[in-house]
């Protein structure tokens, strides 16, 4: 019998850590980020993976990063880093894909939570990462909360994982759930965030993701990883310890 795809997401990111392909039939993966970089910061090693198993993988940027170039408007930095997106993506095997939020503008109402839920609804996902909502940037926030409402909108129809970016810094009490070895794409995840060169791509990767890398391979025993958590819906309850 041949599996849909809604039939093989159990523990996918399991079976791509273990070296496997999820599943002999595509999944459609999807990276929401807040701005340019911040899904390659976070999780470009993955998105790689997944898109040389043969999946078909989209960024989805809130943003196109219009206030992110000092001295430049906000179109003409939109537009440099509109391309930046696109090399990124092509490096990565993705589709880029934007949700038309605008720089340090991100917000949310019951608008900006259906459209951002219409356009991530067109891709169809099975499976979703998206920035840890406790984050020192609100535009991250904005962004993370946006894709938690698809995934209750949703009603388990993708799975959800979050992503870390600048440990300490920006993502705070990111506990890993699931990690993911990045050891043999992380030349190509650093060619994808040094395409956003308005950003300084290789000094963001110097000073943070390269020692988080380190770290998140130490804890699972390999030599570079990318650190995931994963919002299960389970159909069970759980108590608190001596309560």
């Amino acid at each position: 019998m041949k599996l849909s795809r809604r039939q093989i997401l159990s523990a996918p990111l399991a079976a791509l850590a273990a070296g496997q392909a999820p599943s002999a039939v595509p999944l459609k993966i999807v990276c929401t980020g807040a701005h340019p970089d911040d899904p390659e910061s976070g999780c470009a090693g993955t998105l790689a993976r997944f898109s040389a198993l043969g999946h078909h993988v989209t960024i989805l940027y809130l943003t196109r990063g219009e206030a992110g170039i000092a001295g430049k408007s906000h179109d003409d930095a939109a537009a440099i880093r509109t391309a930046e997106c696109e090399a990124a993506c092509k490096i990565l095997g993705a589709k880029p894909q934007f949700a038309g939020q605008i720089d340090s503008e991100a917000f949310i109402n019951k608008d900006a939570v259906a459209s951002f839920g219409k356009v991530l609804a067109t891709e169809d996902p099975d499976i979703v990462f998206a920035q840890w909502p406790i984050d020192t940037n609100l535009d991250h926030q904005v962004g993370s909360i946006l894709t938690y409402r698809a995934w209750l909108v949703a009603r388990g129809r993708f799975e959800l994982y979050y992503y870390e970016v600048d440990l300490g810094t920006q993502t705070m009490g990111f506990h890993p759930t699931d990690y993911v070895d990045v050891t043999l794409v992380r030349e190509t995840k650093k060619a994808a965030l040094f395409s956003h060169k308005s950003q300084h791509g290789e000094r963001i990767y110097s000073m943070f993701h390269s020692a988080m890398e380190n770290f998140r391979g130490r804890e699972t025993g390999c030599s570079s990883a990318e650190a995931f958590v994963h919002l299960a819906r389970l159909h069970r309850t759980s108590r608190l310890p001596g309560v």
